[in-house]
């Protein structure tokens, strides 16, 4: 039997509890930033590039340009390249609210369109970000976040764990000992029961492993920030100057939820060139697809990106935790 649509009041009313916490949290989220210095900026979702990330699929459209033909444009899949611009273009501290849309994305904390909070610091250090995302986590009126059965204060002093220390604590593994050596991560597993599949990239078995073991014992009690990921996984990141085999990036864990993504932000336009067209191979390889590149980010990137950190937090995600809701759709106004 088809289900009955979400607009009937009798279904509104089952989540109108976590949609008034959804309110709440956005205005929160919003004094927090204000007081902290931040401009609220809004850059569009249309885009010639929508991200080079090889696993993320986008929504395509066409532009039609009048005497000029049509031009292949995207739906981004987060405002970064746009608001990295600004940050070229002079200002210091800026943060958005925003809808970002994702194909092939549908579960329990995955929707096509989905709500996204990113800001950036001028001048600043990826960890700075923890102090906002202390901030906000706080602010969202929650004094347990719950999820799944587990549960997490974000009132209580946060945990700070590198990734290399969450392997060795979680799996016994000395994950920095066999960067991009297939064979030696796998030995190094066998006791966890999980072994390579064929045609398993060293970054495959890494996820295997992570997703397994060690993701679903991150966040429980308190928030986990956990940083220092492979320098293979740097994408936008730079790479730590202290210890070349990480990049200066952080992840932030509630109840085994990821709720953000922080990076030190890459400056060197050619080396974020190079890692774009290893995306894009690599995505060719997989899918037997490419989308193009934002020449435009390059140029600015080329033009002076200053010394800064950015961070993306699934806002929808956030909402969930603060309400207890089990579902995504449950704190959508409208659901796709």
């Amino acid at each position: 039997m088809a289900e009955a649509p979400w607009w009937l009041p009798e279904n509104l009313a089952r989540h109108r509890s976590h949609l008034t916490v959804r309110s709440h949290v956005l205005t929160e989220m919003r004094r927090v930033f204000a007081a902290r210095g931040f401009i609220e900026v809004d850059t569009p979702a249309l885009q010639r590039s929508p991200g080079i990330e090889p696993h993320l699929k986008a929504f395509a459209t066409v532009l039609e340009r009048p005497g000029e033909g049509i031009a292949p444009m995207y739906l981004h899949t987060s405002p970064e390249f746009a608001m990295k611009k600004l940050l070229v273009a002079g200002m210091p501290q800026i943060f958005q609210l925003t809808h970002c849309f994702r194909n092939a994305e549908r579960g329990s904390t995955h929707s096509p369109e989905f709500s996204m909070i990113e800001w950036y610091r001028v001048g600043a250090d990826y960890l700075d970000l923890v102090g906002d995302c202390e901030a906000l986590l706080r602010a969202t009126g929650a004094s347990l976040f719950t999820w799944q059965g587990r549960i997490c204060n974000p009132h209580e002093p946060w945990e700070r764990l590198t990734v290399a220390e969450a392997f060795n604590r979680f799996c016994g593994i000395d994950v920095l000992a066999s960067v991009e050596d297939l064979d030696g991560l796998a030995a190094a597993a066998e006791p966890t029961g999980i072994a390579p599949h064929t045609g398993d990239t060293w970054e495959d078995l890494f996820f295997r492993i992570f997703l397994a073991e060690i993701e679903p014992k991150l966040g429980i009690g308190v928030p986990t920030v956990l940083y220092d990921y492979p320098v293979s996984m740097a994408a936008l990141s730079r790479t730590k100057a202290s210890d070349p085999r990480v990049c200066e990036r952080f992840e932030l864990y509630c109840c085994g939820l990821e709720l953000a993504n922080a990076f030190g932000e890459l400056t060197d336009a050619a080396e974020q060139r190079r890692r774009f067209a290893a995306d894009q191979e690599k995505k060719r390889m997989i899918y037997g697809e490419t989308y193009p590149v934002d020449e435009d980010f390059l140029a600015a990137l080329d033009y002076g990106l200053p010394e800064s950190a950015g961070i993306a937090l699934g806002f929808d995600r956030l909402v969930m935790l603060a309400s207890g809701a089990t579902h995504i759709d449950e704190v959508l106004w409208a659901p796709v």
